[in-house]
């Protein structure tokens, strides 16, 4: 049952990707439909047996391969942490795969597609599942693959081509830490699987070098490059400039990606390395800045978004950062829950905005939008419950998770619970990036469904409701968006659950959930204050017409640095991509390909050929004398050499061999 799951939607992508010509549209969407709810349905045995049981499973397939001091195995691990994973992918992808029967319908690559999402899937189980570090690592170049694949499927597309490369080569960045991590904890512990790494990590906290006569913590590098590889995956602040050009691939990509694979993994990685990073306080402090500055910075930047796909990535971002920042506080379990949480109501903004997008003939500019409310009301209600979870409206999944999150940082304020006086800034970064969350989730709620249309009469006439295989999938994840956060509260954070048991570190010193609880009523009201003020400004903003003068030029210059999102991409373009590509030009092919290594291989090769060539047929006179006079001059040339100090020739045989050799090359 345990490895059917991973193995599943592995067999539904060979089955529609190779035999998608024979299947055709209706067979390729029944199989891998079939499949992924099957892996589904085996996930949720295996939640009750591992997740609320405490039954942790292990399984060891074969040895994959050993040499020396290396030895790697297939194993499979199935602990409380991966069983909650397994119910979020599985979940996700099964009611994606439901979604894109009817999204996808007019695409002549259906299987093709079918396939993808089947492959995307399976990498990812594979990912979640594995117990030694090189396993994961094929997991985790996996979801990059499908990641490329899916989002330039529609590869007649420029645009696709390059957001899909763009995603390939920043997240080799990300590659490059996890690489990095395991080189440096194989070159230590001498092993790959989790098990020997995290039960011996607390015998090497005080292992450490020199460079350059400053003494580095060994953990603190080890934490600094599994830090890299979570930015890379999860697009935190600095490698998040291919999560909004991703928006390229279908819709129900874009879903998959955002809720449940693909981004999701760097968090995973963070909650999987926990017992690790928590010996180094550095990594912890990294973590906190990067995920506050993050949240912060994606909530800005999205609400001043036209694209709708692009503003629910950039809300993808920002929660991400929540949960990065989660994990800096030594909270694991209150991010993975906030993961949880967040898979759904995000998998329906996106089916949602998709539906939208589906109902108006693939328009995506919210400015072109508007008085959709009375023609798809059911996609206007699932989208609104979707956006008040984003917002951490109370008694939705996402107040039961974001809210704890902003809690806690409010308890770390605490000078007896905490050294890091930089937590007061950064809580206060979080309290912000509630407040502009709530702005961009009302102000898509007004352009897109309240605020007079934009629409020309004969689109909006157009527009109506999706069908049932749409609509269902929107009602399921409509239910758990509303359902699952208090339904699951006390199994991932409640006080003195043993849900987690030791598959992530708890901290047995000081329980900052516990604490959060007696937090000072002020405090636990601040969250929903911001949320209510981003709310009140963008009604303000879509019912009244504010006109800045000049003397506000300074305000619309900001305005204008948030729609551009800060010149990230011409910076990296003007530090990075331009210098890189006139070297590969210039340098590379001009002075090595075409130039050095040209003149040295083909061309000098060829230009010195003819030059012999000429030479050799000037000598062909075709005059009898002249033939004559060369075969005399090399005998005489063979006897001269024979008979000279330097060369004797005992048999004669090899005399006239050469002979005969220089009469006929002459």
């Amino acid at each position: 049952m345990y490895l059917s799951i991973v193995f599943l939607p592995f067999f539904s992508s060979l089955i529609s990707g190779f035999g998608g010509r024979w299947l055709g549209y209706y067979g390729s969407s029944l199989t891998s439909t079939f499949f992924v709810g099957l892996s589904f349905l085996l996930s949720c045995f295996v939640f009750f047996e591992v997740g609320l049981n405490q039954q942790v499973v292990y399984i060891n397939l074969f040895t994959w391969f050993f040499s020396d001091y290396i030895f790697v195995c297939w194993d499979f691990l199935f602990d409380s942490v991966t069983s909650v994973m397994l119910i979020v992918v599985t979940s996700i992808s099964f009611l994606v795969h439901m979604y894109s029967i009817d999204y996808m319908k007019s695409d002549p690559h259906f299987p093709r597609f079918c396939s993808f999402l089947s492959i995307f899937t399976f990498f990812m189980l594979l990912l979640v599942t594995s117990n030694n570090l090189v396993q994961l690592f094929l997991g985790w170049e996996g979801v990059g693959l499908a990641s490329y694949l899916l989002v330039n499927f529609w590869f007649t597309r420029l645009s696709a081509n390059k957001a899909a490369i763009k995603a390939l080569i920043v997240n080799r960045v990300g590659d490059f830490g996890l690489l990095m991590t395991i080189f440096l904890l194989f070159f230590v512990f001498n092993s790959v699987d989790f098990d020997v790494i995290f039960s011996t990590v607390p015998f090497f906290t005080l292992y450490s070098f020199w460079i350059l006569k400053f003494e580095i913590s060994f953990l603190s590098v080890i934490g600094i490059f599994i830090v890299i590889g979570a930015v890379g995956k999860s697009a935190q602040l600095g490698l998040h400039t291919w999560l909004p050009d991703a928006m390229e691939g279908p819709t129900p990509v874009s879903a998959l990606i955002h809720a449940a694979t693909m981004v999701t993994a760097g968090v995973f990685l963070l909650v999987r390395f926990s017992p690790l990073i928590e010996f180094s306080p550095f990594t912890l402090f990294l973590l906190i800045i990067l995920g506050s500055f993050t949240a912060f910075f994606a909530a800005l930047v999205g609400s001043f978004q036209q694209d709708l796909k692009k503003v629910v990535a950039y809300s993808t971002c920002s929660q991400l950062g929540y949960m990065v920042f989660c994990c800096g506080l030594s909270c694991y379990n209150v991010s993975l829950f906030h993961l949880f949480n967040h898979a759904f109501f995000k998998a329906l903004l996106f089916l949602g905005a998709g539906s939208v997008i589906h109902a108006i003939s693939n328009e995506q500019d919210m400015r072109r939008m508007g008085g959709f409310r009375s023609f798809i009301p059911i996609t206007y209600s699932v989208i609104l419950i979707a956006s008040l979870a984003l917002v951490g409206f109370p008694f939705l999944s996402g107040f039961y998770s974001k809210d704890v999150i902003l809690e806690i940082a409010n308890v770390h304020r605490n000078p007896n619970l905490s050294s890091l006086n930089v937590i007061s800034l950064v809580s206060w970064f979080g309290l912000l990036a509630v407040f502009f969350t709530a702005f961009y989730s009302t102000r898509i709620i007004f352009l897109t469904f309240i605020n007079s249309t934009n629409t020309s009469k004969k689109l909006l006439l157009n527009v109506h409701e999706p069908s049932y295989f749409i609509i269902l999938p929107l009602i399921c994840l409509t239910l758990g968006t509303i359902f699952i956060g208090y339904l699951t509260k006390d199994f991932f954070i409640g006080l003195g659950t043993d849900f987690w048991n030791t598959s992530i570190f708890l901290s047995p010193i000081t329980n900052f959930v516990i604490e959060s609880e007696f937090l000072i009523t002020k405090l636990k009201w601040l969250p929903f204050l911001f949320t209510i003020f981003g709310i009140l400004l963008a009604f303000a903003s879509n019912f009244f017409t504010f006109n800045f003068k000049k003397q506000f030029f300074t305000f619309n210059s900001f305005l204008f640095l948030l729609n551009k999102k800060w010149y990230f991409d011409l910076i990296y373009n003007r530090i990075f991509v331009f210098p890189l590509l006139s070297f590969g030009f210039f340098v590379s092919f001009k002075n090595l390909d075409r130039g050095f290594i040209e003149i040295l291989g083909p061309k000098g090769t060829t230009s010195l050929v003819n030059k012999i060539s000429i030479y050799l047929s000037n000598i062909q006179t075709g005059q009898i004398a002249h033939y004559i006079f060369y075969l005399m001059l090399a005998l005489g040339s063979i006897i001269w050499f024979s008979t000279s100090n330097y060369i004797y020739y005992k048999n004669l045989n090899e005399l006239f061999f050469i002979f005969f050799i220089l009469v006929f090359y002459i």
